[in-house]
């Protein structure tokens, strides 16, 4: 390459014109061949399955449901993974299959039980891994005197898609809408005054 000069010799223009169309052809193709990799360097995004989950999600807990109602003990825990936890009203945490089983049991066994639970919200996040179902229950069993009793309630479930691409719950809380049972009076007992 020549040195630049400052004389008008039209030799010297063609020159200094076809150099500034070279660099201008090199920059621009090392830019485009940059923009190509930025583009093929990108991370895929996967697509949106949510909808498919959430119909996937709202029909296991209706099987799930169905289970209950049918006092079927092992279809009942079949829904949770192995290291799901149950947080039953007025109870103690639940982890792991076999203590959320004996919960199960308990409940399934009892004298005169009957009811499920119904979803009435299901959401799953955009990464298609974790979702959630709300709802409400109806559950009747005896009491100990051989009375019908109903519990009416609200539960939260969070499911988890596993390894093996199957959705799994791995927290389970619901708790009753009714109220508290008043407390037994207790009778103060009278002193006579002599």
């Amino acid at each position: 390459m020549r040195p630049l000069t400052l004389d008008h010799d039209p030799a010297n223009l063609r020159l200094i014109s076809h150099d500034d169309k070279a660099k201008t052809r090199i920059v621009l193709a090392v830019f485009l061949l940059l923009l190509s990799f930025t583009f093929a360097c990108q991370t895929q995004t996967s697509p949106d399955t949510r909808a498919t989950d959430e119909s996937t999600l709202r029909n296991l807990d209706s099987e799930w449901s169905k289970a209950a109602g049918a006092k079927d003990v092992d279809k009942a825990v079949s829904y949770y993974a192995d290291d799901a936890i149950l947080m039953p009203p007025n109870s103690p945490m639940a982890t792991g299959k076999e203590p959320i089983r004996a919960i199960w049991k308990g409940m399934l066994g009892a004298p005169g039980f009957s009811g499920g639970w119904k979803p009435t919200k299901v959401e799953v996040a955009r990464s298609g891994d974790l979702g959630y179902v709300s709802g409400t229950y109806e559950f009747s069993e005896n009491d100990t005197t051989g009375k019908p009793i109903t519990d009416r309630g609200k539960f939260v479930e969070v499911w988890k898609k596993q390894a093996d691409g199957n959705w799994k719950c791995v927290a389970d809380i619901f708790n009753t809408d009714l109220p508290l049972a008043a407390p037994p009076e207790k009778k103060v007992a009278m002193r006579s005054v002599p």
